[in-house]
């Protein structure tokens, strides 16, 4: 069994500023790589815990897919950033910073260099686009069906005003920055006025993000930002961000009564599994694991708390004896803090 931070399956680790951010001729360098947002975990866990045919669970596993969607649209626009040239690019993904009272502002991806910065924000949406700005609306057109989305410009108008601001709060002043509206579905077709030339210079396929940065780099010949203000913006960009962690029960006006509690089945995904003869035991398909304990832990940590106690543990993992919850805890060798009787154990979470 493994201990600490690995036992409840997290992601690959948080970004981690490295000092050597500035290689001149080198590869494009990810300083904060990538994840499966937080959002989508707990997503999972509520679906996981939903009964079958509870009321809510077509909303949950609506939006389950569409975060999916729009974070596997982010990762083919990575394939992309491969072809960046240079070496005097570093890039951020999945950015979240503070700015003016107290709200946050979110960037798929933020290109940064030492004579501009670059925003992406990333739509997988496939079908026909058309980009109405005198309603400031997205229509989407695809198999006779029409779907109606916010204005991704005005978003990253938004986007672009709000890292203005962020970064003039640290003093870094004069940097151009060129915000566009990335879609990543290949085949989407992107039409609107021919009179709005924003729209013709601000949304592009993912395929051509390489060129657009090289006809940006021809633009901004001068470099605005010294290599140790650009480390230094780099580290307060990566140590200023903060995950988003939405309250998903509030969100969906589930309570926490209506959630199933116990292992689930690995197999059959039945809930709940019995704990017999030092296995857990599905009572559906007859399948037997013997760490079906630590799936429940993650989703107890993502919907409900990040610290148990041996009672909560068994409540949860309906399990009878404190001896056998004990021994389970035990072997998890969870961080605690309090006397054997009350003991609190700290839950890894998923960031």
């Amino acid at each position: 069994m493994v201990a600490g931070d690995q036992i409840l399956n997290k992601a690959p680790g948080e970004s981690i500023f490295r000092s050597h951010l500035y290689r001149k001729g080198a590869d494009p360098l990810i300083v904060k790589k990538r994840e499966v947002p937080l959002k989508i975990h707990k997503l999972e866990a509520l679906a996981r815990r939903l009964p079958e045919l509870h009321a809510k669970r077509p909303d949950v596993e609506a939006e389950l897919a569409k975060s999916w969607a729009g974070h596997r649209g982010e990762e083919a626009l990575d394939y992309h950033l491969t072809f960046l040239e240079e070496g005097q690019h570093m890039i951020f993904h999945g950015l979240r910073l503070p700015g003016a009272n107290g709200h946050f502002f979110q960037i798929d991806t933020l290109i940064l260099c030492a004579n501009m910065a670059v925003i992406l924000e990333t739509k997988n949406i496939a079908g026909t686009l058309y980009f109405d700005q005198f309603f400031h609306q997205l229509l989407r057109t695809q198999e006779d069906s029409e779907d109606i989305f916010s204005d991704p410009l005005l978003q990253i108008r938004r986007q672009k005003r709000q890292l203005t601001s962020w970064l003039a709060n640290r003093k870094i002043t004069d940097i151009p920055i060129a915000p566009f509206v990335v879609i990543s579905f290949p085949t989407t077709k992107i039409t609107t006025d021919p009179e709005h030339k924003e729209v013709l210079q601000k949304v592009i396929h993912a395929a051509t993000v390489p060129y657009k940065i090289e006809r940006l780099h021809q633009l901004h010949q001068t470099s605005i930002l010294k290599t140790k203000d650009l480390k230094k913006a780099a580290h307060q960009l990566v140590t200023q961000h903060v995950p988003h962690n939405p309250d998903l029960l509030k969100q969906f006006q589930i309570s926490e009564a209506e959630l199933l509690k116990g292992a689930q089945c690995p197999a059959c995904q039945h809930i709940p599994m019995k704990r017999m003869k030092g296995k857990w035991h599905c009572l559906r398909c007859n399948h037997r694991s013997s760490d079906a304990h630590i799936q429940a832990l993650t989703d107890y940590a993502l919907l409900h708390n990040n610290t148990m106690t041996n009672r909560t543990f068994r409540e949860y993992l309906q399990i009878d004896s404190r001896s056998i919850a004990t021994h389970l805890l035990r072997t998890l060798k969870l961080q605690h803090s309090g006397s054997q009787k009350n003991r609190t154990y700290q839950l890894p979470t998923i960031k």
